[in-house]
């Protein structure tokens, strides 16, 4: 008797829940994971079918939260078996489900987020403000779930070739004439931001000069060896 189940092929269809709202309208100067530059502020607003209060009834109980969202700038057609990890350099390939590249047969992401508190009365009904995330401003959130820190912290894991010990922080240099722009939580801010090395791998020109919006401030800089220099602030 052939006792082999038969698996059907089927699609789930997916409906964002929320959208986040970060102060990051690009890409570029994003940190590379949840929880690195934990100052950054974020707010969830819920899609109007979800606003129902008792959904959100016991998540003030939790300290951190998994989001389960969409790489809405990185959909593509096709997908590759490996990838290009910045990590390594951008020069060597790796399986993309080795990876948390955002180029995948489903550009689903994972982050975990520290919730900071609910608001619970606005226009837009219950909104939830939460630390480092590591996301663009109007990312689709399709999914919230506690996080667990008894079964999701594993005092054993490895981190492969994403270990701590090869992620180089930079040095941040900011001239006082620009920092008298900056207040003094936006100084940090913009400080862990650009000690996280927001460069690309394959981009490391001392002469070129990077740049990056935040929040109402346009950030330019240069990097020669280890010391990131801001030569610019602008307030759009």
């Amino acid at each position: 008797m052939n006792t082999q189940k038969t698996i059907q092929n089927h699609e789930l269809l997916l409906k964002p829940i929320a959208y986040i709202h970060t102060d990051f309208p690009t890409k570029f100067g994003i940190p590379r994971q949840s929880g690195l530059v934990s100052a950054l502020r974020a707010t969830i607003v819920f899609e109007p079918e979800f606003r129902n209060p008792d959904a959100l009834r016991g998540i003030e109980e939790f300290s951190h939260l998994w989001l389960i969202w969409e790489f809405s700038q990185s959909i593509r057609e096709t997908w590759s078996p490996t990838v290009r990890p910045p990590r390594l350099g951008g020069n060597e390939r790796k399986g993309v489900f080795a990876t948390r590249s955002p180029f995948r047969p489903n550009p689903l992401g994972l982050s975990s987020v520290k919730l900071d508190f609910v608001e619970w009365k606005t226009p837009d009904g219950a909104i939830l403000h939460v630390l480092g995330a590591d996301l663009l401003d109007g990312t689709p959130i399709y999914d919230i779930k506690p996080y667990l820190p008894y079964v999701d912290s594993h005092e054993d894991a490895t981190g492969g070739f994403a270990h701590e010990q090869m992620h180089k922080f930079l040095n941040v240099v900011i001239p006082e004439c620009l920092r008298n722009k900056l207040t003094l939580q936006e100084q940090e801010t913009v400080i862990a931001i650009l000690e996280q090395d927001p460069r690309p791998a394959y981009q490391k020109a001392p002469e070129r000069v990077y740049g990056f919006p935040f929040s109402n401030l346009e950030i330019k800089f240069t990097v020669r060896d280890d010391t990131a220099t801001v030569i610019q602030i602008e307030r759009t």
